[in-house]
Formats: C-alpha cells, sequence, structure tokens
C-alpha cells in the first residue's frame, strides 16, 4: 500500500485502516540497519504490539542482487502470511508508479500464487508538488508524461525538445545530482521559467520553489521537475 511521499496526514484513510488491521508491518529498507523512509512516514499510525519487518531492497544497479532481494522479500512475506499474520507491505508514494511494492508484488505471485493481496494506491510526489504549488499537472487533453530523468543530458534533451515541440507537460523524478546539467539545460532550450522544482516533498524540509530560484548544483535524491511548456488554449481566463 501507498502511504504517499512524505506528509502522515495524506495517508489515505484505506491505508490507515489497513495499518490499523495487520499484526505484522513489512517495508523496504536500503540496508538492515537504516531506518525505511515507508515506515517513517506511517510511525504515527503504527501500534507498539504491531511487529515490524524491514525487507532489504538493495540499490545497485546490477540485476542479481536485486532479484535475489526481491525473492527474498516475497517468501518473507508468504511464510508470515501462512503462519496466520495480517502483513502489510509499505511503500512510498504509489505502490504501482516506479514503487518497491510492484516487485513484491510480481514476485508474491510467482512464490505463493495461491496468497491474495490488496493493493491500496496512494499519493504520488508529483501530484503532491503540483498541489503545493498550485499548479495543474495535466488538463484537458494534454499528454502528460512521467519518467525518471535520463542519466545523460543528451537523451534528456531529447525529452524536453519533445515535451516543447508538443506543449505537452513533463514530469522528470529522482533528479538528484543531475540538476547541476538539467537546469542549464532548461535555460539553454528556453524551458526554465516554466519549469517547477520539488525536493523532499511532504517532509519537513519540503522545498517547492520556481526551478529558476534553485541554484544548479548537486540536489538529494527525492528530487524532481514539473515541466509546463505551454497552456491549453482554452481557459477561465480567455
Amino acid at each position: 500500500m501507498g502511504v504517499g511521499p512524505g506528509d502522515p496526514e495524506l495517508i489515505t484513510v484505506a491505508a490507515q485502516r489497513a495499518i490499523e488491521a495487520a499484526t505484522v508491518v513489512a517495508y523496504p529498507v536500503a540496508a538492515l540497519e537504516r531506518p525505511g523512509m515507508a515506515a517513517q512516514i506511517a510511525q504515527p499510525w503504527l501500534a507498539p504490539t504491531q511487529r515490524r519487518l524491514p525487507l532489504l531492497f538493495p540499490m545497485v544497479q546490477e540485476a542479481e542482487p536485486r532479484q535475489q532481494a526481491w525473492q527474498q522479500a516475497a517468501r518473507a512475506v508468504a511464510a508470515e502470511v501462512r503462519a496466520g499474520e495480517r502483513v502489510v507491505f509499505l511503500c512510498e508514494g504509489d505502490c504501482s508508479l516506479f514503487a518497491t511494492s510492484s516487485y513484491l508484488l510480481l514476485a508474491l505471485k510467482k512464490e505463493a500464487p495461491q496468497l491474495t493481496a490488496r493493493v491500496i494506491p496512494g499519493i504520488t510526489a508529483a501530484s503532491a508538488t503540483a498541489a503545493a504549488a498550485g499548479w495543474p499537472l495535466a488538463l484537458q487533453d494534454e499528454q502528460l508524461q512521467v519518467v525518471p530523468l535520463p542519466d545523460h543530458p543528451d537523451q534528456a534533451r531529447q525529452l524536453l525538445l519533445t515535451a516543447r515541440e508538443h506543449g505537452q507537460p513533463l514530469v522528470l523524478l529522482k533528479v538528484g545530482r543531475r540538476w547541476r546539467w538539467l537546469k542549464p539545460l532548461l535555460d539553454e532550450l528556453e524551458l526554465l521559467e516554466s519549469a517547477l522544482y520539488g525536493e523532499r516533498v511532504g517532509w519537513p524540509e519540503q522545498l517547492v520553489l520556481p526551478a529558476a530560484a534553485v541554484a544548479a548544483e548537486e540536489r538529494p535524491y527525492f528530487s524532481l521537475v514539473l515541466l509546463r511548456p505551454a497552456w491549453p488554449a482554452v481557459l477561465p481566463w480567455g
């Protein structure tokens, strides 16, 4: 289930009820000695009587360690369910959009196809950023594209040129260190004034600003850019 981008109050009623009904609370961690971000978000809704089950999802590029981690997580969750526990898996943001829970669900379908799971959606960081700034993510017949920012500027350039050509909104996720070259690229393509920057949205240190106001330097991993290169012809003001 998705717990939203950071603010515990953005957790849905359905998610809160699922947490309350659980006897075991599972959540992803990048390392077993680290606290999970999803667990931190849900902390106000967790009970002392609920057992915690951190599941390792390593942040690596290699396929094999990630596949092994997904399989081990599925086995751990399946074992708890077979033992009669009610397990809830917490996932930051939405559980179907670039989410750890998607991998766990796919692994569970192979490991324990007889088990059933309910998927509860959550608020995305893109939606929360747009709401914080009063930006519409998409209007009328606009085709919104949501993608992780490519590692290479040339790939990002093509995305930006396509968005500019068609006047379509674009969400670039996981900006982080790439902001050093993304901001100058936006400026070069005359898109900087049409971009909004969001960082750690929903957390106490949230930053939501016009992209032009954010220095071109390395930023945290959980950062994104919303781009609106054009507006529809029909709007409330004419």
